[in-house]
């Protein structure tokens, strides 16, 4: 009798801990100056890797490539207003006549990437959120629940699943 109570104890264990998800499978953001880094089994993932990720899941895929779309268009965007308002600030500083009004419209570049750049943010957190949930953490215990139960002939353990 100890046998089988053991062998069932065994079981019992051992089921609760195979539908749960392994920490390789989601993906975890790092909040980061100006963003977020995304990781997957620790290992960092660039954007393009982000995308294949997910694209087993269809949901999750069309939010990061709409994601994918405006991080794009934010990093053209902030990289010209970059490079307008470093020129002239390089040419002012080799001793040539910088020309401001180009420093002065990569500066708006620059402030119009910011919130391009919030809204990437908001989207990939979105697309993470939503490949994640399929995998949320599941167990034997989650929906079942077991009951010491007192019946006519004795006592007994009842599972409702």
């Amino acid at each position: 009798m100890k046998k089988i109570g053991i062998l069932i104890s065994l079981l019992i264990m051992s089921l609760s801990f195979t539908f749960g998800q392994t920490t390789n499978d989601s993906i975890t953001m790092k909040k980061i100056f100006g963003g977020y880094q995304f990781y997957q089994g620790g290992e960092r993932l660039n954007m393009s890797q982000l995308v294949n990720t997910m694209q087993m899941n269809e949901k999750a895929y069309k939010e990061i490539k709409s994601a994918q779309s405006t991080y794009t268009l934010g990093m053209i965007v902030g990289f010209a207003g970059g490079f307008m308002v470093g020129w002239p600030l390089g040419s002012a500083l080799g001793g040539g006549k910088p020309d401001w009004t180009i420093a002065g419209i990569g500066a708006g570049l620059i402030a119009v990437s910011i919130p391009i750049s919030r809204k990437f943010n908001r989207q990939a957190k979105k697309a993470v959120n939503s490949y994640n949930r399929e995998f949320q953490t599941t167990s034997f215990w989650s929906k079942k629940e077991l009951k010491l139960s007192m019946k006519g002939n004795g006592l007994g353990l009842v599972l409702i699943f």
